[in-house]
């Protein structure tokens, strides 16, 4: 009864024997079983040494491709991307014959030394791992070994927000080796710009990208000099949503504001409820552009200038018809005021003429006034010692502060936007 399994084993054994053959780790305990041709590889390989060990630095050529741009954020000052990062490099000690690369299973590159590979500016990363882990390993027979990793990483990328929402960003992604310096070594893009594909073909929600390129250079530090890699990329992001959601809801209160100025100034209740009202929703819209920004107060940016310039000519708005009520409420009587002014000037004379007839040596000043009514109804007085005194502002129809405002609003507001669109825009 107990034959057939036993034959079954003793088959799958003889097998087994034939085709793979068992290695032994380092520590002396049995390892995975590998095929002939990989084992004979790992005969005598030491992963702990680079390549080229005692014979100058080893290259590593590097390329990505940007699966996706998840997020950004202006609140973290950072990305979120997926890129698929491969490197190249020869390693001596792989070369085998054939003329067939060998793709093994990613689990295999413990095997393997790899580069120290690490990006800069990142914040978290993580390593794909559904429902393996998403690593790719290549080995051809000249020595040249594949190393694909699919990577999720969020990295810090500084931005100028003076210019929002008409602002452009610039981002870099930077590939430095941890532990290993130009000595030991050397990265470079395996085909320049090119080594970066995927951009051309993203989709994002607030941005488009307009350009991008590569670079080479070395970092620094108290430890020495390292090989580094950087992609960078222009961000501008597009206005169109900014335009629908901020801009037009603010031009559109400020021309609210100036239906006041139709309205008759009896009206007190209305006038003051379109003031308010405005005021009011203008505050909230302010308050609700900042939510999704930094708290930085270094930044005035450019939806903050716009915001407080439409902020202003509501309240200008509110003021105007404070003041043309308070003329209406409180005429003055020019006849009158130019009445007191004569009356003072013959004080003034007559005191001036009695001090002479005294006989007092002090030499005075004897100043001659000039009135006159101008079409604005203001009247200047000029007195001793060269000091003018300047009455109230007059106006004889307080109804035409209206008129003018319905023409002098409008007209200023257009020059203030043409000089901010212009400023922002080209400058």
């Amino acid at each position: 009864m107990y034959c057939l399994p036993l034959a079954i084993t003793a088959l799958l054994s003889v097998f087994c024997s034939i085709n793979y053959i068992p290695i032994v780790n380092a520590d002396g305990k049995e390892g995975e079983i590998l095929p002939p041709t990989i084992q004979k590889l790992m005969k005598g390989y030491n992963k702990y040494l680079r390549p080229f060990f005692d014979n100058g630095p080893v290259t590593v050529g590097m390329s990505l491709d940007i699966a996706s741009i998840d997020t950004i954020s202006e609140i973290n000052m950072d990305y979120t991307a997926t890129i698929f990062l491969r490197q190249r490099w020869t390693d001596e000690r792989l070369c085998f014959e054939g003329n067939k690369s060998l793709s093994l299973d990613g689990r295999l590159v413990e095997l393997l030394w790899v580069p120290d590979t690490f990006i800069v500016d990142s914040k978290k990363s993580f390593l794909h791992d559904i429902t393996v882990e998403n690593r790719l390993i290549r080995i051809y027979p000249n020595g040249t070994v594949l190393y694909a990793l699919r990577i999720t990483t969020t990295v810090a990328c500084s931005m100028d927000l003076t210019k929002y929402p008409m602002d452009k960003q610039t981002c870099t992604l930077q590939l430095e080796s941890w532990g290993y310096n130009i000595n030991d070594v050397m990265f470079y893009w395996t085909r320049g710009n090119d080594s970066v594909k995927g951009l051309n073909t993203l989709r994002l929600a607030q941005y488009t990208v307009e350009d991008h390129y590569t670079s080479v250079s070395e970092a620094v530090y108290e430890t020495g000099r390292y090989p580094k890699l950087v992609f960078h990329f222009d961000l501008k992001r597009n206005i169109l949503y900014f335009i629908l959601e901020t801009y037009v809801p603010s031009i559109l209160l400020v021309v609210l504001s100036w239906v006041s100025f139709w309205i008759s100034q009896s009206s007190v209740p209305a006038r003051i409820c379109i003031g308010v009202t405005t005021v009011l929703t203008m505050t909230t819209l302010m308050m609700g552009a900042r939510t999704s920004l930094p708290n930085a107060n270094c930044f005035i940016k450019a939806i903050d200038v716009y915001l407080g310039i439409c902020f202003s000519f509501i309240f200008g708005a509110l003021l105007e018809y404070a003041i043309a009520h308070f003329c209406t409420l409180h005429p003055r009587d020019l006849k009158n005021i130019i009445k007191d002014l004569e009356e003072d000037d013959d004080i003034d004379m007559n005191g001036t003429i009695n001090a002479i007839s005294s006989g007092e040596n002090n030499q005075t000043e004897i100043d001659t006034c000039k009135k006159k009514k101008s079409r604005d109804g203001r009247v200047v007085k000029c007195g001793k010692g060269f000091h003018c005194h300047s009455y109230c502002f007059q106006v004889e129809n307080p109804h035409h502060i209206d008129n003018y405002s319905r023409v002098s609003f409008p007209l200023c507001f257009i020059i203030v936007n043409v000089i901010y669109w212009v400023y922002y825009l080209y400058f």
